[in-house]
């Protein structure tokens, strides 16, 4: 039977059944979205999906709850909340209607899930508390979320629909924008193991375009690579490479006397005729043509070799 309908409760919102109804309301876009309580509506049947409410988790019914005793659990013991929960039932299908490749699918799948729909099932289940994001923790996507709430004093009858309603194209936005990051990512690697294999023992890695570059380096295990060139628009880039995605610490910086500086002054600085820009941080240069980032990427891998001696 079609699905004509997708039941969560009425009321206020989370981020749990907002996010769970982008994924539902892709996978079945002509059926109606009902906020209710009413309990007619919370009996399973073959023609709606209930999520966040019912006080039930049976998929063969459709039924998606995490408030009852016991509560869903996974492999591991985390609790889900009824995004994880859909997410594990419909999240394949969702990423095929999006578009993301067959071979890709269970490796997005599951990337997905540990980065996105697990942080929002623990918070959900306050098994794990805002605070570990420290100051950052009004600015996490269930806070965010949560902000597009109506004011407590607005006291129009239908104010809940109308803020969940509206908050649901831009919790939509968030998670296809995730997606096909994770997506671009797979694609990138194949480009990026291509051009590691080209390189060699060279400490340049030279890509077609900026592209995702880390998990490929990561697989290739190219612990000797410091430096990554690529052009941009009519100009080629020299970036350094982070020692990880949770620091701004690179593997080797750009040449201390590059710092700041523009056009004709890093020209003198460098002797490389072509180069414009050196940001302060050391960790990106620019200049007007590949040969001229190339020279400035092979003199950056000697003052690196000279501080080594040096130390």
């Amino acid at each position: 039977m079609t699905i004509t309908h997708l039941v969560t409760h009425s009321g206020g919102f989370h981020a749990d059944e907002l996010l769970s109804s982008v994924v539902l309301t892709r996978l079945f876009p002509k059926a109606e979205l009902k906020r209710t309580r009413d309990r007619q509506w919370l009996v399973p049947a073959a023609d709606r999906i209930i999520f966040d409410v019912g006080g039930a988790h049976e998929p063969q019914a459709q039924i998606f709850d995490h408030h009852q005793r016991p509560s869903p659990l996974r492999e591991d013991g985390q609790p889900f909340s009824s995004f994880g929960l859909i997410w594990s039932h419909y999240g394949r299908t969702y990423l095929a209607a999006m578009g993301v490749p067959d071979h890709d699918i269970e490796a997005i799948h599951t990337a997905f899930d540990t980065k996105f729909v697990l942080p929002i099932d623990l918070l959900d289940n306050g098994a794990m508390e805002p605070s570990v994001a420290g100051p950052l923790s009004i600015l996490t996507l269930p806070a965010l979320l949560g902000s597009l709430k109506p004011v407590f004093d607005d006291t129009s009858p239908t104010a809940d629909d109308d803020a969940f309603f509206a908050a649901l194209p831009i919790a939509r936005s968030f998670i296809e924008a995730f997606i096909q990051n994770l997506a671009a990512k797979a694609r990138a690697q194949s480009i990026v193991l291509e051009a590691i294999a080209r390189a060699g023992s060279s400490p340049i890695l030279e890509l077609p375009m900026g592209m995702p570059y880390r998990s490929a380096l990561d697989k290739a295990e190219a612990d000797h690579m410091l430096f990554v060139v690529n052009p941009r628009g009519g100009d080629w880039t020299l970036n350094g490479i982070k020692l990880s995605n949770d620091t701004f610490d690179q593997r080797a910086d750009l040449p201390a006397a590059w710092a700041g500086l523009t056009d004709a002054a890093l020209e003198e600085a460098s002797g490389v005729k072509g180069a414009k820009f050196c940001h302060n941080a050391r960790f990106i240069a620019v200049a007007s043509s590949r040969e001229a980032i190339l020279e400035m990427a092979d003199i950056a891998v000697k003052a690196v070799d000279r501080s080594v001696i040096v130390r």
